[in-house]
């Protein structure tokens, strides 16, 4: 079990959450000025380290809010959280 502390409601059970892919994707100024292959790059090519990752999260069986957290993809272990808009956390 993995155990994901809302930054609202506090440590909670996965299966309360919905992965909501990676964070920090800087959406396109001007999207109908891209061409196919720069919309498709933008859409579905994320990056997949192994190691530290930061990652959007939403608490849907809770309050509903979207959060980040800084989780490491080796080991699943949940190194930070934050809310959508503050930077990510320094060593994490």
């Amino acid at each position: 079990m993995l155990l994901i502390a809302c930054p609202w409601c506090g440590p909670r059970d996965e299966a309360e959450f919905h992965y909501g892919g990676q964070a920090h994707v800087a959406h396109p100024d001007d999207p109908a000025a891209l061409s196919d292959e720069e919309w498709a790059r933008y859409l579905f090519f994320r990056d997949n380290p192994k190691g530290l990752f930061a990652e959007r999260w939403s608490h849907a069986a809770g309050c509903r809010r979207w959060f980040n957290a800084v989780r490491d993809t080796a080991t699943n272990e949940i190194h930070a959280v934050y809310r959508v808009g503050e930077p990510r956390p320094v060593n994490s």
